[in-house]
């Protein structure tokens, strides 16, 4: 009877001190990255910034973890969760990395290939420098589609000069170091009302490529699948914040993009579109794939679901909680 009492005993203090850990760990400070300071990736920092996760009952620290080393920090766990591109993602993902997207912030290209105002066509663009971020990266197969889209073959009608950063590719452009760029806003305002030239704007030709996603690891989310959750309802709040409460938002957004310029700050608001139920899509994943294999055969054999965990994500919205937060508008 004592040795049962003490087994009993046991137990219940097994189970007491797990739950303890679990509540422990649910309340513990996270960490999330995103790779570059462009709209697209402001999310979590507005969510955060609103107090989102806050009311979540998470404590979050954004932070940048610029171009590649977005992957290497979430697998180092130097950040929990991180808004990285797919074309990013998959590589990693590949080599055994352990990473895998929840969601994602668009299925569509939306970067726009412009000019400086002396080349106004597609011939006078050949045989001229575009400037880009990185070889084989997002913006590369974002300035070939838009060229291809203009007749122009991008290994042979232009040069491609790699800059190493999405923040300077305007310079390059102001400064006539390259003769076209792909930008985004809050750029394209500045590019505009420097008179120069819109050449393609990707966001109309409808081209599906999985851009921002929202990434984890696959040990993670099985190990903290009620802090998961918290984030993805978090997440889910910030999109709805953003688009209900535009003043707050813009004010978020110029800490974000470190401007008070009240121009480029709208630029970038009308020009996001951020999905209310924020699913990563195959069919995208499967452009970027694709994309992948041109240069290494390997990702042809590769299937878009072996990069998606969609679970959490159709979980919160199986519950209703996304419909009810635009139900109230």
């Amino acid at each position: 009877m004592k040795a049962q009492i003490g087994c009993i005993c046991f137990v219940l203090l097994s189970l007491t001190n797990s739950a303890s850990a679990q509540g422990k760990l649910e309340k513990e400070k996270i960490r999330i990255g995103y790779a570059a300071r462009v709209v697209a990736h402001s999310i979590p920092y507005l969510a955060a910034q609103a107090g989102l996760f806050r009311e979540e009952g998470l404590q979050v620290e954004v932070v940048q973890t610029a171009g590649t080393v977005a992957p290497m920090a979430l697998i180092a766990g130097e950040v929990d969760f991180s808004i990285m591109s797919a074309f990013l993602l998959i590589p990693v993902s590949v080599q055994g990395g352990d990473v895998i997207m929840l969601g994602a912030f668009g299925r569509y290209a939306t970067m726009t290939l412009i000019s400086r105002s002396e080349i106004r066509t597609a011939e006078e663009l050949k045989g001229k420098i575009v400037g880009l971020q990185r070889p084989g990266d997002a913006t590369e197969i974002n300035a070939r589609f838009a060229l291809r889209h203009l007749g122009l073959d991008p290994s042979r009608d232009v040069s491609f000069l790699y800059l190493g950063s999405n923040e300077l590719m305007w310079p390059a452009l102001q400064t006539k170091k390259v003769a076209a760029t792909v930008l985004q806003p809050p750029w394209t305002l500045l590019a505009r009302k420097s008179g120069m030239n819109f050449l393609v704007d990707l966001s109309d030709l409808k081209i599906e490529y999985q851009g921002s996603t929202l990434a984890s690891r696959r040990l993670f989310i099985r190990d903290n699948p009620n802090l998961t959750r918290r984030v993805l309802r978090a997440i889910a709040r910030g999109v709805y914040f953003f688009y209900s409460r535009k003043e707050e938002t813009l004010r978020i957004l110029a800490k974000f993009l470190a401007t008070d310029n009240v121009e480029a700050l709208e630029e970038g608001y009308r020009y996001a579109k951020f999905p209310a139920k924020p699913y990563a899509t195959e069919s995208a994943v499967q452009a970027t794939l694709n994309h992948l294999a041109e240069r290494d055969p390997r990702f042809a054999q590769r299937k878009p679901a072996e990069f998606i965990e969609s679970g959490p994500l159709a979980e919160l919205d199986r519950s209703g909680f996304i419909d009810r937060l635009y139900a109230q508008k």
